[in-house]
């Protein structure tokens, strides 16, 4: 009697076993897939709080660049006085100077204005480039007016 009594309860057990087992795999695959859903929806947040970033940047650098673009704008205007009040010899230099100035102005906000947005790995390269051609620009406006004399 305490033979078969000891067999039945081994089988039930090994049955409770292979059953939480079993269990236990499809468990852990259901608990995978929701880990995985989870990160996919931490990435798209992340992604989606890079890009609004990444527009931020963008709109904040373009209010600056404008600013500079109306200041170069400013100084140009008042270059142009200057120059007119200078002899014929220095007005025609000057004012070659001037044209050329005012030519890199317009192609610095044309090149602002038609940024497209949507390419963020260029967005650094684009800064660096439009801030390293601003700073040339505003280098050619102090040399401008500055007399060579010899």
């Amino acid at each position: 009697m305490r033979k078969p009594i000891l067999s039945i309860t081994v089988i039930l057990c090994m049955v409770a076993l292979l059953t939480t087992g079993c269990n236990s795999s499809s468990k852990k695959v259901e608990d995978a897939k929701e880990n995985v859903q989870d990160a996919e929806a931490d990435v798209m947040e992340a992604n989606q709080e890079l890009n609004e970033a990444l527009n931020d940047s963008i709109q904040t650098f373009r209010k600056i660049a404008e600013n500079q673009i109306i200041a170069n704008e400013k100084s140009l205007a008042l270059y142009k006085v200057q120059i007119a009040k200078e002899n014929k010899k220095n007005k025609a230099i000057y004012e070659k100077e001037w044209a050329k100035l005012v030519k890199q102005n317009k192609d610095l906000k044309s090149r602002l204005e038609n940024y497209k947005e949507k390419s963020d790995g260029n967005w650094e390269d684009f800064k660096t480039e439009y801030n390293r051609d601003m700073d040339e620009l505003g280098k050619a406006f102090k040399n401008l007016t500055v007399k060579n004399e010899k």
